[in-house]
């Protein structure tokens, strides 16, 4: 390849993707939004991006989370943002990737040109736009920045904001006495709706479904380190029934700490981790609730029928899949369907069609990276995608033609339908270690084909 590769985002599928890429001996260049490595892991990132709140920490092992090329020393479980930060950056200074990239620079364009892709940027610092051409464009700016509100019945009268921005219980605003209520039962909505807890005089969380709430630990160990490479080898519904089993010895079942129970089975959502929701709901120190139907002013109606009057209202509802920097042309080719409701840049309902969540078929030479919702940690996952698109890149590997690619697609969006209940943050979700040795499979396949 004569022309430089792009890589848009310098947050931890950014770097990873950077140190794979030259050390195949290809000539990288990548733009990051903020002043340094670490995306959505740099708390209060100048990016302006990042929705890290102060006591924010894995939701996956820190062995579970590392890179394979750059293991985690000694025994660590969860880790808080700042220790995961300082582990991105050891990296990106043992693998010198910092310079390769331009920080507070922001990407306003992305275009095909005749087989190859120009690039627009400007400095955040000052000066005029410039424009350069590359053979290929990596896009690993991440998806948890645009964020997703939900639409209410009626008006309030309070407070609303998305969990973006919350920062600690005094940060956006001060919510101590405050009645305050969190919508979402993901896992932000927990850990915010906990710490508020500790301060606010009232604190209510609104669901719409419910969610299966599992413990980060089961019997001493990380919940995660109970799904291995075998075990995850077991059907869906297997995995599933010895989970929740484990989990009902040790626990016993979360209705009796006030939480309902979900319609859908272990398995087929994306699952919620929580060592204190139970706890504070039994305590009363929580007040979980179901949909809301209406506000009226300062009073939540429910739709059981109950109400709360709420101060605050903070709504953790997910994200958009958004490229606002991307021309139309490259958008339809993403979205073939989402033109008539495609806003500033973002693929309605998250249904973005890519090969192996990676490969764009109609695109040759953009790949995206870690835009992934995986039952596990993204950074190995996007280690994997790299090495897989460093292959495509120097030759040592190809891929199917555009019609095998969009017949794969088609199955995974049929699986994904089958098996999860809907929700656009479930058509990017891959299990960990079936995912993983899908790419490893799709590598070997692709050695194949160029005849290694």
């Amino acid at each position: 390849m004569n022309l430089p590769v792009c890589i848009v985002g310098a947050g931890s599928s950014g770097i990873v993707a950077a140190k794979v890429l030259a050390e195949r001996g290809l000539s990288v260049e990548g733009f990051e939004l903020g002043s340094d490595i670490g995306g959505i892991w740099r708390y209060r990132n100048d990016s302006g991006r990042s929705p890290a709140y102060a006591s924010l920490q894995t939701n996956t092992s820190a062995h579970r989370t590392a890179y394979r090329c750059f293991p985690v020393e000694g025994p660590k479980d969860y880790v808080p943002n700042g220790d995961l930060l300082g582990y991105f950056e050891s990296f990106a200074d043992t693998f010198q990737v910092r310079d390769l990239f331009r920080f507070r620079t922001e990407v306003t364009g992305l275009a095909a040109d005749d087989g190859a892709y120009t690039v627009t940027f400007r400095s955040r610092d000052g000066g005029a736009e410039e424009t350069r051409r590359y053979g290929a464009v990596l896009v690993a700016a991440g998806h948890h920045w645009d964020a997703r509100l939900p639409e209410f019945e009626g008006s309030f009268d309070g407070c609303l904001f998305h969990s973006r921005e919350y920062r600690t219980p005094s940060d956006p605003m001060d919510l101590t006495a405050k009645r305050v209520m969190v919508v979402g039962i993901g896992n932000s909505a927990c850990d915010i709706t906990c710490e508020v807890a500790e301060v606010a005089s009232s604190t209510f969380m609104s669901t719409r479904r419910s969610a299966h709430v599992l413990p980060k630990y089961l019997l001493g160990r990380p919940i995660d380190q109970w799904v291995t490479p075998l075990s995850s080898r077991l059907s869906v519904d297997g995995q599933a029934g010895l989970l929740g089993l484990l989990v009902r010895l040790s626990r016993g079942d979360q209705r009796k700490f006030g939480i309902r129970r979900p319609e859908h089975r272990l398995g087929h959502e994306h699952p919620t981790l929580s060592q204190d929701l139970p706890r504070m709901s039994a305590e009363g120190r929580v007040d979980v609730r179901p949909d809301v139907q209406r506000i009226d002013g300062d009073t939540v109606h429910f739709i059981d029928g109950s109400s709360a009057d709420v101060d605050v209202i903070i709504c953790a509802t997910g994200y958009h899949v958004s490229f606002p920097y991307m021309t139309a042309d490259l958008l339809d080719r993403l979205d073939p369907g989402g033109a008539a409701g495609r806003v500033a840049g973002r693929i309605p309902g998250n249904r973005i069609r890519l090969y192996r969540h990676v490969v764009p078929p109609d695109c040759p030479g953009l790949f995206f990276l870690g835009l992934v919702q995986p039952l596990g940690a993204i950074p190995p996952l996007a280690e994997a995608q790299a090495e897989w698109i460093g292959d495509l890149l120097d030759g040592s590997g190809s891929l199917p033609d555009a019609a095998g690619m969009h017949d794969s697609i088609d199955r995974t969006e049929a699986e994904l339908r089958d098996r999860f209940v809907e929700s656009s943050r479930h058509t990017l979700e891959v299990d960990f270690f079936p995912y993983r040795r899908l790419i490893e499979r799709e590598r070997r396949a692709g050695r194949k084909r160029v005849g290694l």
